[in-house]
């Protein structure tokens, strides 16, 4: 069974950077569309970013400009780094892997941004 698993929440002060993390054990995530998405309280879910496989990058415009989702494929993990967070930014994000025509869900990691 695919398990995904993020890391890296916590708090954060507004204008500072945090960097999330995603593994899925016994997968290569370089051969899959990795996604990143977010739910804040009393909010829809959204969609973050995504990678594919051959590195295109998409980001959501709230976003863009301040987010960046890359792939360490020696280490095999996915990352979203997050810059100039802001109060706005508070959610539990999610990282989501499409397998096999299926998406994979972690448990989430709650960021919170406040000072």
């Amino acid at each position: 069974q695919v398990q995904v698993k993020e890391s890296g929440g916590g708090l954060v002060q507004p204008g500072g950077s945090h960097r999330l993390s995603c593994a899925a054990p016994g997968l290569i995530l370089s051969i899959y569309r990795i996604h990143w998405y977010r739910q804040a309280p009393g909010k829809q879910r959204e969609l973050v970013a995504f990678i594919t496989p051959s590195g295109f990058l998409n980001y959501a415009s709230s976003v863009k400009g301040r987010f960046t989702i890359s792939r360490d494929d020696a280490k095999n993990v996915a990352n979203l780094q997050m810059d100039s967070l802001s109060p706005e930014d508070t959610a539990v994000y999610y990282c989501v892997i499409e397998y096999g025509g299926d998406l994979i869900w972690g448990q989430g990691t709650q960021v919170t941004v406040s000072s």
